[in-house]
């Protein structure tokens, strides 16, 4: 769920980092400084969930989903629930057969053994492959995230004003189920503007937006430990079973088998062992 307040150091943070990308363990609820890189990234969170915020909105990153932020963009990460986050950077030539704005991608068995593999420590605290052999996972890496759709847990930010103020009020209060002709009161437009608008801007429906932002709120309160029914109520959906079908339709499985752990059930095939290199 977007958080409004500016993030602030993150000083709880363990941090591992080489020059292809790193390795973060993450207190829940730290966040780190507004930033941006000479190169594109891929985000994953091994364990927790995080949500990466930049100018174009907010991406929530739970374990099987990837990450994308193109170069050039602004951003910073927080941790909802204790969170292993890993970084990949690309290079240009693979970063040009990414989408050049933000973006969510699933996480293949294959992909997420990859990310896990160019991300975890040897011996002396960095990733051990050789260049060749990282450069060849890095475009399996890629070859795999451009077979799977984008996922819709990329929750754009509106940047007119009425959209704002709408926004704002479903930010403080998910579970506010008030029309969007009753929350255009306190915008100043009437529904059918607003519709128009969030199509436009936003490229979705009014209640599309809202599902989105819901979801985003309830895969944080998953990763803080709260069960389903909890949820269910505190996201605005009538009853458990409404909200088990609309987070199972978004995320691909259950809350109930989210909070079990969403990298469970796969059955990837084992990379080869690193190898001991200098750069």
């Amino acid at each position: 769920m977007p958080v409004r307040r500016q993030p602030r150091p993150a000083a709880g943070v363990t941090s591992h980092v080489w020059p292809s990308g790193g390795r973060h363990l993450w207190p829940s609820g730290e966040a780190s400084t507004a930033q941006s890189h000479a190169r594109g990234h891929l985000v994953y969170a091994a364990d927790g969930v995080l949500a990466v915020h930049t100018e174009r909105g907010t991406s929530i990153v739970p374990a099987n989903r990837v990450a994308w932020t193109p170069a050039g963009f602004t951003h910073y990460h927080r941790a909802h629930g204790d969170t292993d986050m890993r970084i990949v950077f690309l290079a240009p030539s693979l970063a040009r057969l990414m989408p050049d704005r933000p973006a969510v991608f699933g996480v293949s068995g294959l992909s997420r053994e990859v990310l896990r593999a160019l991300t975890g420590p040897s011996h002396d605290g960095a990733p051990g492959y050789s260049r060749p052999a990282r450069t060849r996972l890095l475009h399996v890496l890629v070859d795999e995230l451009r077979e799977v759709d984008e996922q819709p847990l990329h929750l754009p930010e509106p940047r007119d004003d009425r959209l704002r103020t709408v926004a704002r009020l479903l930010y403080e209060a998910p579970a506010d189920n008030s029309t969007l002709a009753e929350l255009g009161k306190a915008a100043g437009a009437g529904a059918r503007t607003l519709s128009r608008l969030f199509r436009e801007e936003l490229g979705m429906t009014f209640y599309e937006w809202r599902t989105q932002l819901r979801i985003h709120h309830a895969l944080v309160l998953l990763a803080d430990g709260h069960d389903t029914t909890r949820t269910a109520a505190a996201c605005g959906w009538a009853n458990p079973s409404s909200f088990i079908t609309a987070f199972t339709r978004v995320m691909g499985t259950t809350p109930g088998r989210y909070r079990a752990g969403p990298r469970a059930a796969t059955h990837a095939p084992r990379l080869p062992e690193p190898v001991d290199s200098s750069e």
